[in-house]
């Protein structure tokens, strides 16, 4: 069989040596989050900064929430090569207006109910409206946007989605193989999205909001390429 890469990206970056140690670890992507109310925000010009230190082929992530245009185009001119995720309630035309007409990839998230309320959610409809995306993103319903870290029902996805998905939510180095195994099978192509699944914690076992632990990084990357060789019937 076929070994199939499953595309990994570590979100809600703020400090110089978790973007080290994630490129370390294997990742394809890195997510800043450009939303001031999250505890994980960076502003542009941090963001920029950051980014300056991916080599090449690793792919920069601007996470917005309900921005304006102006201000996701100007973010994204002082970072070559970004992708702009959208996470709150843009309209598929909000999505057009900020990427130059698609010109720009982005990723449109979907917020999946807790649940039972999964079942209910019509990601069919969703991906067709969201169509110009290079991805939907899906990541449970919580208060606020995102990083939770709690996961939706998996199993009461469509069976078919005519879209690449990047699963998100709650995603841990302990249930990312669970996750994929059940969710790329549903999809074109299937990429995985972490935050708050590999942050550090205090001396109480509070988490960190933004502050990432480089063991759980690669024990999330090492998760995903062992559930990939799995799946390929190759280890």
């Amino acid at each position: 069989m076929t070994l199939t890469k499953t595309r990994i990206k570590i979100c809600g970056l703020t400090r110089e040596q978790d973007v080290d140690a994630a490129v370390a670890a294997g990742a394809d992507a890195i997510g800043f989050v450009l939303y001031a109310p999250s505890p994980r925000a960076v502003t542009p010009q941090r963001a920029a900064e950051l980014a300056r230190r991916l080599p090449p082929f690793i792919t920069p992530v601007l996470l917005f929430v309900n921005a304006n245009a102006t201000e996701i185009i100007a973010a994204c001119a002082g970072i070559a090569g970004a992708t702009v995720q959208f996470h709150g309630d843009e309209t598929p035309r909000d999505c057009l207006l900020a990427t130059a007409n698609g010109a720009r990839p982005y990723l449109r998230a979907a917020r999946i109910p807790l649940g039972e309320g999964a079942a209910r959610f019509d990601l069919v409809k969703y991906a067709h409206d969201f169509s110009a995306a290079q991805a939907i993103l899906l990541d449970a319903h919580v208060d606020g946007y995102g990083g939770g870290g709690k996961t939706f029902n998996w199993s009461l996805l469509p069976p078919n989605v005519n879209a690449h998905l990047v699963l998100s939510g709650g995603l841990t180095p302990a249930n990312v193989g669970d996750g994929i195994a059940q969710v790329r099978p549903r999809c074109k192509s299937l990429a995985v999205d972490v935050s708050s699944g590999v942050e550090a914690c205090d001396a109480d076992g509070k988490p960190l909001r933004g502050i990432k632990d480089p063991e759980k990084i690669n024990q999330f990357v090492a998760a995903v390429r062992a559930v990939d060789f799995q799946l390929a019937g190759l280890k």
